[in-house]
C-alpha cells in the first residue's frame, strides 16, 4: 500500500520507515512535488497534524498522514508543547531549544515531562487521528549523540539513559512516535 508521509524531516522519515517496515510504501513530499513548508498554524498538536494532512490531501488527492510532536513539561505548564520545534528561535535550532529548556527548568524540582505525537491519517477523504505518548523526566544536562531535538535531555520512565543514548531500534520500541505509528498501522490494517 502506498501512502504519503507529510514531512521533509529526514529523522522522522527514518523513524517511521523503521516502524512501518515493508508493509507500506512510504512516499515523501518531494516525491509528489511538494517542496514548500506546510503551514503549522494550529494551537494544538492535533490541529497541526490535521492541517498538514489536509494540505497534502487537498493538493494531491492521495492517501496521506502527517504528525505533530511536542514535548510537554509539567513545571512549564505543558510548554514547549505545540511550539517545541520553535521554542527558542523561529527555526529548528535543536541546541538553542535544549539550552532554553534547561534554563527554564533551573531550580525546579519537578522535571516530569512527556513526549506526545499526534498523527492525522486521511484515507479516501476520511480523517482519523491516533496518538502516542511516552512519559519521563528532563535531565539536568545533555547526554548522548543519537536522535534529534530534545532526545539528549529526555529520560523515558523505566530507563536510566536519554533517548540520545539509545540506538534507533531501542528508541523506536518505546518512543512516542513509535507508539503513534503502531496505532497508525492498526488503523491501516484494520
Amino acid at each position: 500500500m502506498k501512502i504519503v508521509f507529510a514531512t521533509n524531516n529526514a529523522h522522522k522519515l527514518s523513524e517511521v520507515r523503521a516502524v512501518l517496515g515493508d508493509s507500506f510504501e512510504l512516499v515523501t513530499l518531494r516525491q509528489i512535488g511538494i517542496t514548500e513548508d506546510i503551514p503549522e498554524t494550529g494551537a494544538t498538536l492535533d490541529e497541526n497534524a490535521s492541517l498538514k494532512a489536509r494540505y497534502v490531501y487537498e493538493r494531491t488527492g492521495l492517501d496521506c498522514f502527517a504528525d505533530d510532536t511536542g514535548l510537554e513539561v509539567e513545571a512549564l505548564n505543558g510548554a514547549p508543547g505545540v511550539h517545541s520545534a520553535r521554542y527558542a528561535t523561529d527555526g529548528h535550532d535543536f541546541a538553542a531549544n535544549n539550552r532554553k529548556l534547561l534554563h527554564e527548568l533551573e531550580g525546579k524540582e519537578n522535571r516530569r515531562a512527556r513526549f506526545r505525537t499526534v498523527i492525522s491519517l486521511i484515507r479516501g477523504g476520511v480523517e482519523q487521528q491516533v496518538e502516542g505518548i511516552v512519559n519521563g523526566t528532563i535531565a539536568t544536562e545533555e547526554s548522548g549523540c543519537e536522535g534529534f531535538g530534545y532526545d539528549p535531555l529526555f529520560i523515558p520512565d523505566g530507563k536510566a539513559v536519554t533517548f540520545a543514548e539509545m540506538t534507533a531500534e531501542e528508541k523506536n520500541a518505546i518512543s512516542h512516535r513509535g507508539r503513534a505509528v503502531a496505532e497508525l498501522v492498526k488503523v491501516l490494517k484494520g
